[in-house]
């Protein structure tokens, strides 16, 4: 992959108007499973087993490529309400950033959309349920496939607000770091296969709220004067249908030992931090 050719494509919003980070700075990874490696082995040691947090992780793969001091608060099922408020037992993710920070990456707001509740439940209705992950997909009370949970135009709206007001309390606590928010890879192939079945209808719907959810975050970026990392346009071709697949679908077959279904694989968070190492040099 020529990254070179595409750093310049990857900056969606915002300008670099901070210097990249020195080696041996503090860089703060936030965000949700998509940030933190949902379940990819081998798992971190540092963060709670409820976060399956990844070693592969894109933060711990740029941190030790660049030499950079991590703190990763990522976790899994994260909303852009648990980066400004605790959660349960962990603290708000945005108390991982400090005045010293000089980077801050962040993959947030698919789960205040329910965007991979989407996925399960197309899936569900293209009947790809198999073994023990059946009860993630099957209503438990009526043995029946959820109807897909599509968010409206408030949630929408509420998203770009949200992390707009995150992007803004960030740039405020660590005024010399740079902030990229990172977009969620692509998902959903133009055509499914066994490792990914879709009915075309679900497909259609969960692409749409993948593209909301993209827009909505460019222009909360844009709004807090951050950079993009477009990861939603450069992972166009690399879905669990492509030949060079960088996130993972659910299929019969699926193997859940490996991580989470219709999230990045191993692959793609290697993509995600050779993106962001390029654009950062």
């Amino acid at each position: 992959m020529r990254w070179a050719a595409l750093a310049a494509f990857a900056l969606l919003a915002g300008c670099a108007t901070t210097p990249s980070p020195p080696t041996g700075a503090h860089y703060a990874a936030l965000g949700s499973s998509f940030a933190a490696g949902a379940g990819i082995p081998p798992l971190a040691t540092d963060r709670p087993a409820r976060c399956g947090a990844s070693q592969l992780s894109y933060s711990r793969l740029l941190a030790t490529d660049l030499g950079l001091r991590l703190t990763d608060a990522s976790c899994g099922g994260a909303t852009t309400a648990h980066v400004l408020s605790a959660w349960d037992e962990l603290p708000a993710q945005i108390d991982a950033v400090s005045p010293d920070t000089r980077l801050v990456t962040i993959t947030i707001g698919g789960n205040d959309l329910n965007y991979i509740g989407v996925l399960f439940s197309a899936s569900c209705h293209a009947g790809a349920q198999s073994g023990a992950l059946v009860a993630r997909l099957q209503d438990t009370a009526t043995g029946a496939c959820r109807p897909l949970p599509l968010p409206d135009a408030a949630a929408i709206q509420a998203v770009e607000d949200n992390i707009a007001e995150l992007l803004s309390a960030i740039r405020t606590r660590a005024p010399q770091a740079r902030v990229v928010l990172v977009q969620y890879v692509a998902l959903v192939p133009d055509h499914p296969c066994a490792a990914a079945l879709l009915n075309p209808a679900d497909a259609a719907s969960a692409r749409l709220v993948a593209s909301e959810l993209a827009q909505a975050s460019n222009r909360a970026a844009t709004r807090a004067g951050v950079e993009v990392l477009a990861m939603d346009r450069l992972s166009l071709g690399h879905t669990a249908c492509d030949a060079e697949p960088w996130a993972r679908g659910f299929g019969e077959d699926f193997d859940a030992s490996q991580g989470a279904p219709w999230h990045p694989s191993p692959d793609g968070h290697t993509a995600i931090a050779e993106a962001l190492a390029e654009v950062l040099n």
